[in-house]
């Protein structure tokens, strides 16, 4: 078989239009490249790919090929057999009374041996929608929060009083930039969009002072320490770290001698997260043994999670160092729910709003564990568009699809678990992944990658699976390059649009009313890559950018009549100020269900969290905000806040 052959048979797209209207023809080179980091696909024999079944459909009949007409097929679920039947009319009739779940279906020979086997997903008909009509939630990033009492970074306990001032605002929810778990002992790599893994927390939002048995002495001891990391207009993640970890410690030790009702929590959390958490706290304490080697050049036994050798592992003289990493997870972990409870408790209909990154780091946990599902040698990216003229890589790993059907789906299952068990709304970064991925061999120029076609249909059902279960609505960031129908399939499927309206323009540069967005959708006014509303008003994203050696994808002119059309439409719908409150009170008034609105623009900041296509270059996730939590208050003008939001 030759390249193009195999290509095909893993859904490589040949040629695209990238973002500028460019067209791109894959050559051979680029395929092989791509194919060397891609897992086989499934051979399928006599059935077809994985197969989705909405439970209240009534269609419960997945046709085969006509050669296996009389064949025996069985429907496994949980280890067990749960029906049986023989092949007939080309058709496998499957029992009506099927519950939402996953299952596997096998076609056997008359030995009974698996002859064919594939996923096959039990749905609701469409995501989880909620149980609100029109409601604002206000975005922040967790890390940037300041108050008088933490330890030099945003905390949890920061999230709670957040939510109690928010609450009085008539918000219904904090949206936060992803939680998950980075590389603590890497500082420099602070980017909450490039997790070490996407199924456990960042430790570091962890308040030492409400863990069991946290004495003030020890506090008294280091308020130098924690003084000092408190200072700046940067987070010092590095001194956060130190100081946070040897808290940590101290509580883990108080905890193992002092806590016995503590220590039955703990152990009903060590079972409810099972071989997860197992497999992540002993990967940590390998990652630490073997630094600075990558997993895949650890000494041989390592270089996959085999259960036997983990168990061997956390009963070895490393077992109290794997304890504290699962003690750490289980801090995090009840710290974050007692956010969520406490905004259920103030009434606040959304919740928590949290994003999920589009990939990991390939360095990390999930793709240690999960070596057939995601591929480590291809980066997630997109192609050249009309605000990143050179592409993207963004230098994270992600799901493969024949990997993912192997698994019957369970590493993306888990994966939005993770984030929805917190939550009542979730955003998937870049969610046409869901549909194809732009990936980049390593060390390639982001203009050198393909398009690899994932299994869409399958992964929006296991998303309807698991957010009808957990009650938690989802949001698919949709911007870039959308193909034709996309957006249209993921209505149909529940899952809402992310509107930002310095996007939602004609062509000739107009913004659209507030009649033109989704009701099934987050709106807002931008994006934590994106200008603030002050930055974007002034131009200083662009000059920002210029000094940084990047193109920032519009001239000074075009700003500037962006800015005059977006006054031009304030106007045409009789709103006053021409401020951000105004472009408030315009959100305010679209159907869309959720509107988002920053803290950094409420407070009128210049500078965005994240300026994409720079590491080391710009203070990315680490500006602190320069306004207390106590004075917000003071700071926000909340009575024209109240005006701007008064028909939400």
């Amino acid at each position: 078989m030759d390249v193009y052959s195999k290509a095909r048979d893993l859904g490589i797209d040949l040629e695209f239009v990238d973002g500028q209207g460019h067209r791109h023809v894959v050559n051979g080179e680029r395929l092989r490249a791509i194919l060397d980091g891609l897992p086989p696909p499934p051979r399928h024999p006599y059935l077809k790919q994985p197969v989705v079944v909405i439970v209240d459909a009534g269609d419960c009949h997945v046709p085969v090929d006509s050669e296996v007409n009389g064949i025996g097929w069985r429907l496994v679920g949980r280890n067990a057999v749960l029906a049986r039947g023989r092949v007939a009319r080309s058709m496998i009739d499957l029992p009506h009374s099927m519950a939402i779940g996953p299952y596997r279906l096998e076609l056997e020979n008359e030995n009974c041996d698996t002859i064919d086997s594939i996923p096959l997903l039990v749905t609701p008909a469409a995501a989880y929608q909620g149980s609100f009509e029109r409601v604002w939630v206000l975005s922040v990033q967790l890390y940037g929060l300041s108050s008088s009492r933490n330890w030099g970074i945003g905390d949890f306990t920061d999230l709670a009083a957040l939510i109690e001032l928010a609450a009085e605002w008539g918000c219904a929810g904090i949206g936060l930039n992803p939680l998950h778990a980075l590389f603590d002992d890497r500082p420099l790599e602070c980017s909450p969009y490039a997790p070490n893994s996407r199924l456990f927390l960042n430790p570091l939002y962890i308040d030492p002072e409400r863990l069991p048995n946290f004495a003030g002495a020890w506090l008294a001891q280091h308020r130098e320490q924690r003084d000092q990391a408190r200072h700046g207009v940067l987070i010092d993640y590095a001194a956060v770290a130190e100081l946070k970890f040897a808290a940590l410690r101290y509580a883990f030790e108080a905890f193992n001698t002092e806590d016995a009702t503590a220590r039955v929590e703990f152990e009903a959390f060590r079972q409810e997260r099972g071989e997860l958490l197992q497999r992540f706290a002993c990967f940590e304490v390998l990652r630490r043994q073997f630094a600075p080697l990558p997993w895949w050049q650890w000494p041989e036994e390592w270089r996959r999670p085999e259960d036997a050798r983990i168990h061997g592992f956390r009963k070895g003289p490393q077992c109290a160092e794997i304890e504290f990493v699962e003690f750490v997870q289980w801090c995090a972990a009840i710290q974050l729910q007692s956010c969520a409870d406490l905004a259920a408790e103030r009434g606040m209909a959304v919740g928590l709003y949290l994003d999920v990154a589009v990939g990991v780091q390939a360095g990390g946990f999930d793709a240690w564990n999960e070596q057939n599902a995601i591929s480590r040698g291809l980066s997630v990216g997109a192609p050249p568009d009309q605000l990143n003229t050179a592409g993207q890589d963004w230098g994270l790993a992600g799901f493969n699809a024949a990997g993912l059907e192997a698994s019957g789906f369970a590493p993306f299952r888990e994966m939005l678990r993770a984030s929805m068990r917190f939550a009542g709304a979730i955003r998937l970064d870049h969610v046409l992944g869901l549909n194809r991925l732009y990936l980049i061999p390593s060390g390639a120029s982001p203009r050198d990658g393909v398009y690899v076609e994932m299994p869409l249909d399958a992964l929006l059902g296991v998303i309807a699976q698991e957010s009808v279960s957990q009650r938690c609505i989802t949001i698919g960031e949709d911007l870039g390059t959308v193909p034709d129908g996309f957006r249209d399939i993921l209505a149909a499927w529940g899952v809402w649009s992310y509107k930002v309206m310095m996007f939602e323009r004609g062509h000739d540069g107009a913004f659209i009313g507030p009649s033109g967005y989704a009701a099934n959708a987050l709106v807002t006014f931008n994006t934590h890559d994106l200008a603030s509303f002050a930055g974007w008003q002034s131009h200083s994203d662009l000059k920002v950018k210029r000094e940084l050696g990047l193109d920032p994808g519009e001239s000074e002119a075009e700003r500037a009549h962006a800015r005059r059309a977006f006054e031009w439409k304030l106007g045409e719908e009789h709103i006053g100020p021409k401020n951000f409150f105004g472009a408030v009170e315009f959100l305010a008034r679209t159907p869309s269900r959720i509107l988002a609105i920053a803290l950094d623009d409420l407070i009128g900041l210049k500078d965005q969290p994240n300026i994409p296509g720079t590491m080391n270059e710009h203070p990315n996730w680490r500006r602190r905000l320069p306004v207390e939590l106590n004075d917000l208050g003071r700071c926000i003008d909340l009575d024209a806040l109240r005006h701007a939001l008064r028909i939400r």
